[in-house]
């Protein structure tokens, strides 16, 4: 069994570095002449858009990749992995975005799976296994009992079992591939304690991330990768959210000096004291408690709150979808409708991009054509019979539209990037050509550059007179895209603030539980 705790050098000593690394896919280069390097105790964020070729160089630091040019040096001696296991006997461990484990397991065969310690060189010595799982979990602040299944665990603890992984192999250079992906702000907070001990301990860290608030947080040092090649790498404190994005894109980033929404005085979209009742296992629960507000045409209203406070649910309401018993009024462009059902919405101008665009907003295994024309097969056939030509000039006007990276319209929703994929999904609604878009956290999961071109995207949408309602759980840019904003606590109203009076502070104070309903803007 590893002991705990080799010894590191000094902090601020180097203890890996990379140069001049290059690596090619079939004749496509991922990396070109890249330098990096890596100093105890420190937080070493690597960033850059998707194909930038971070995870590339991820890959070779950690093992995975073992054919490339350029040298690797880990503790001031030449490394030349041959595998992951190579890696591992270095000190160098890596936690992928999509969990290693094993849900059927308890957490200590995870943590040791295929390195247990044995009694005799055959039978598992279960009891220092225990223990040991135990010292490591204690280590990280984790009060979980260690012979528990990891598939009753959420995913803030697996994601913490990863790192007791890791740990247990006495890594000393710790990369993180997106940890905070799939996590929630009070899970998120756990991890960034635990990134922050481990560097006091002198445990080197490579952090990526597309979240820009938490690397300005968490890290000492930021590198940006950009089309394979190395553009800077800088102190935090050297670097602003605005010079971070540009380094990543390669342009400026999208700013909220758009003017006020160009709005005609109409509403397009009015909710009226808007409840939601849903059926649980302890019976009936009320989601929505009597929401009331008006979108006007090319304004975008953004919703904000800290999940669970019923934001999804007014936008399903919306669409028809959301489970259970519906109470209140919805007016399109003045006239009272009863939504009942996706199609009556499609009927009526209403759009939906889900939250969970792999499991509800794309078909993965289809064609980016199948997809966008989808929802418009209906308007587009003739005689009850598919318009095929009609469907793929409809696909390739959105892909151009929309500026979707792919090398057709042809391949499959799966091979697309995160943020292409989101673009597929945002396109299929826009070719049904919606009066009112609703957008349910339309950037988690992308990269910056996608992000920026979904922004312009909005921005573009509203300009032309669509009727936008955006939810996301990203302050900023809850911020940076709403004309007003509806913020919601316990599945209550609790104000609506025009974008000049909106600030993190007085959105997260409306957020708070136990926040009494009110509203700073009186609509009519």
């Amino acid at each position: 069994m590893v002991e705990l705790g080799r010894a590191c050098a000094p902090t601020g000593q180097i203890v890996l570095s990379a140069e001049r690394v290059s690596k090619s896919f079939a004749g496509v280069k991922a990396l070109s002449s890249v330098d990096f390097d890596l100093r105890c105790g420190e937080v070493h964020a690597l960033m850059g858009e998707n194909g930038a070729g971070k995870s590339t160089l991820m890959k070779i630091l950690a093992g995975v990749h073992t054919s490339y040019l350029g040298t690797i040096e880990v503790g001031g001696r030449a490394a030349a992995f041959a595998g992951v296991r190579d890696a591992e006997e270095a000190g160098v461990a890596i936690i992928h975005q999509e969990l290693n484990l094993v849900p059927e397991l308890s957490i200590a065969d995870n943590i040791f799976l295929g390195r247990e310690p044995l009694i005799g060189g055959v039978l598992i010595n279960r009891r220092r296994m225990v223990k040991a799982a135990e010292r490591l979990l204690h280590r990280l602040g984790v009060r979980i009992a260690p012979e528990s299944r990891l598939a009753d665990l959420r995913v803030g603890e697996q994601q913490l079992v990863e790192i007791a992984k890791a740990l247990s192999l006495d890594a000393r250079i710790l990369i993180m591939d997106e940890p905070t992906s799939a996590l929630s702000s009070s899970e998120c907070e756990t991890l960034f304690k635990i990134v922050r001990q481990l560097a006091s301990e002198g445990v080197a860290i490579i952090y990526t991330s597309h979240r820009i608030e938490e690397v300005l947080d968490l890290a000492d040092r930021v590198t940006v990768l950009r089309d394979g090649r190395h553009v800077v790498t800088a102190p935090i404190g050297d670097l602003s959210r605005g010079a971070i994005i540009s380094a990543m894109v390669g342009r400026d980033m999208v700013t909220s000096d758009r003017g006020a929404a160009v709005q005609d005085g109409a509403n397009v979209l009015s909710v009226d004291d808007l409840t939601l009742d849903t059926l649980g296992p302890h019976g009936w629960r009320r989601m929505l408690h009597g929401v009331s507000f008006q979108l006007g045409r090319g304004e975008v209203l953004g919703i904000g709150g800290l999940l669970g406070s019923g934001r999804t649910e007014i936008l399903e309401s919306i669409f028809g979808v959301a489970n259970g018993w519906r109470g209140g009024a919805i007016a399109i462009d003045g006239a009272t409708v009863d939504i009942s059902s996706p199609a009556e919405a499609y009927r009526l101008g209403v759009a939906l991009v889900s939250e969970d665009r792999k499991e509800r907003g794309l078909h993965l295994a289809a064609s980016i054509c199948d997809n966008i024309a989808l929802p418009s097969i209906g308007a587009l056939s003739r005689f009850g019979l598919r318009a095929v030509a009609r469907e793929r000039a409809l696909a390739a006007d959105m892909v151009g539209r929309l500026s979707v990276r792919c090398t057709g319209i042809d391949q499959t929703a799966a091979a697309l990037s995160g943020g292409n994929q989101q673009k597929v999904v945002i396109g299929k609604w826009l070719a049904t050509e919606p009066r009112i878009l609703l957008l349910d956290e339309p950037t988690r999961g992308i990269d910056i550059g996608a992000k920026q071109d979904i922004y312009r995207l909005i921005f573009d949408l509203a300009a032309q007179g669509l009727g936008i309602v955006v939810v996301t759980s990203e302050m900023p840019e809850l911020l940076l895209l709403s004309d007003r904003i509806l913020v919601m606590c316990e599945g209550r109203q609790t104000g609506i603030l025009r974008r000049e009076s909106a600030t993190q502070e007085t959105v997260m104070r409306l957020a708070a539980p136990g926040m009494a309903a009110w509203s700073q803007e009186t609509l009519s």
